[in-house]
């Protein structure tokens, strides 16, 4: 069972007329360390950037197959604009879980874009009615096109007993944005870092993250979608597990179009498709795709089943959905890197896509939720019935 939305049935339709423009900027992106602003008209008018926004403010609220799907529509055509657009769904829903006041702000121009991170690397404390924040975030993918960002800081807890995380809502005019996005993968996210000074965020748009992880919410009238009805780690699973997908599937596309007759250089193979170490090659890519789809998939599934019924997730269904993320993201790189080992000395030119796949699927899987290694652990730990060692479930 999953979540049906008017909306949403076409939306595969109009982001796949986007694809060629997207593509088409994917090199400028890659080398301006920001999406082209042609890509970011398209994704709006696509649609693709309303997926995570309430249908009361002319929102889709995709399915998480539809969303999934649509990011890695997207990342084949330019992985950094898969990944903002994953990261511009999942920070549009964490503001779906702001008082529905602050929602009426945020959401008043139906293609805002929220960006974000999860690290709570600033500080905060109270003044009156309001949360001053001082500190500074990293790693803020898409903050050079965003109009907020959701900030986390360390502030004390209503007894001033100790500190806690807390979210804030903050406009992108209160912080300072410094470009130091110089990075070997990803470059076309722009994720650079943001730096708050003394910034005051009224307490209205303040929610601790021990509430909002356990699934206690400060929106009253998104509690009745079923998008809101599923954590906020599994969430963010599902939201970014299309990226790796789409780039996985960019590979395989763009290997066999720069196939041809090409040969293997100082060997007697004149057509390098004629060889077996290729057919091999292409046949070990196209099943760790297919496994990596099936994991993808999978996630999604479960989360619309689950959304849909409201059923309750234990711990080992959030672990696994965490898991399942990390498993996406290793097959799709070990994918990549099974084509691009196959590609010749000619991809080495930046015109060639799978030099710059081959640079974004890593970025990607050194992402700390993305990261199998520590997905894995945390999975295995579950399954020998052992707590487990990580608060964001």
């Amino acid at each position: 069972m999953t979540l049906i939305n008017s909306s949403a049935t076409d939306l595969l339709s109009r982001v796949t007329h986007a694809l060629p423009t997207i593509e088409s900027h994917a090199v400028w992106s890659d080398e301006n360390r920001r999406l082209h602003e042609d890509t970011l008209a398209v994704l709006a008018d696509s649609g693709a950037l309303r997926m995570r926004i309430p249908t009361r403010y002319g929102g889709i609220e995709a399915d998480f197959r539809t969303a999934s799907d649509v990011v890695g529509e997207i990342a084949g055509a330019d992985g950094a604009a898969g990944w903002n657009t994953a990261v511009w769904s999942m920070c549009s829903w964490l503001a779906g879980l702001f008082p529905d006041t602050v929602q009426d702000e945020v959401f008043a121009d139906g293609d805002v874009r929220v960006c974000g991170v999860l690290s709570p690397t600033a500080m905060a404390h109270p003044d009156g009615g309001d949360l001053v924040l001082d500190g500074r975030w990293a790693f803020v993918s898409g903050a050079l096109h965003s109009q907020w960002q959701v900030a986390i800081a360390m502030a004390p807890t209503p007894d001033g007993s100790s500190m806690w995380p807390v979210m804030a809502m903050v406009p992108m005019s209160d912080l300072q944005i410094v470009d130091d996005w110089y990075s070997a993968g990803l470059r076309g996210t722009g994720s650079v870092s943001t730096v708050a000074s003394a910034v005051r965020v009224p307490m209205t748009r303040v929610v601790p993250m021990p509430l909002v992880l356990s699934e206690q919410y400060a929106t009253e009238l998104n509690t009745a979608s079923a998008l809101w009805r599923v954590p906020m780690i599994a969430t963010g699973c599902g939201s970014f597990a299309g990226v790796a997908v789409g780039v996985a599937r960019a590979a395989m596309a763009g290997f066999h179009e720069r196939l041809g007759d090409r040969k293997i250089t100082y060997t007697e193979y004149e057509s390098q498709r004629e060889a077996p170490v290729t057919h091999l090659r292409v046949a070990e890519a196209a099943y760790l795709i297919d496994e990596s789809v099936f994991h993808a998939h999978r996630l999604a599934s479960m989360l619309d089943r689950k959304g849909v019924a409201g059923e309750f997730w234990d711990v080992r269904d959030r672990v696994a959905a965490r898991a399942a993320l990390g498993r996406v993201f290793r097959l799709a790189q070990q994918a990549v890197d099974t084509l691009a080992a196959g590609s010749g000395g000619t991809s080495l030119y930046s015109s060639v896509a799978i030099q710059r796949i081959r640079r974004d699927v890593q970025a990607l899987n050194l992402h700390a939720l993305m990261h199998a290694d520590t997905n894995a652990e945390l999975y295995g730990r579950v399954l020998l019935g052992l707590e487990p060692n990580s608060a964001y479930l």
